[in-house]
């Protein structure tokens, strides 16, 4: 079953190295037990811009589709490992963070400046990573329903 309420956040350049990485996309998502629909705020970074520029906040509807897709990301992380120390190293290789939290579970890779400060003594199988690009998919398929 999908949390009632969850914060997530989707940030799509996080490898830095002696400055923090500049992001290309950020997607933030935020549900309450309140509410019946998901609200999504968005900020891209157009080529040749300095940083990301947000869009209008926009809603998606909390339906059985999207229930299902929050059920399966919630369920997909719960069993990803993340990099330690965090922010160490980007071990996904997909320069893209993931942060998700509910009342009871918190997820989140790419530590709180992005990565590059070293490496990582825990790596992900072949099979972890295309979870975790799954749980990609998932979030943009989210963002781009909402309108």
């Amino acid at each position: 079953m999908a949390p009632a309420e969850f914060d997530l956040r989707l940030q799509k350049g996080i490898v830095g190295g002696f400055a923090p990485p500049i992001p290309d996309a950020i997607h933030t998502l935020s549900k309450t037990s309140a509410q019946a629909h998901v609200n999504v705020l968005s900020a891209v970074r157009l080529d040749g811009q300095p940083e990301a520029q947000p869009a209008a906040p926009k809603q998606v509807q909390h339906d059985d589709d999207t229930s299902k897709l929050v059920e399966e990301l919630e369920s997909i992380l719960k069993e990803l490992p993340t990099e330690q120390p965090p922010g160490s190293e980007d071990i996904y290789g997909l320069n893209t963070g993931i942060a998700f939290q509910t009342a009871d579970f918190q997820w989140y890779n790419g530590g709180p400046q992005g990565c590059g400060g070293g490496e990582s003594f825990v790596k992900p199988t072949e099979e972890q990573k295309a979870q975790f690009k799954r749980a990609v998919e998932i979030v943009e398929q989210i963002v781009s329903k909402s309108e």
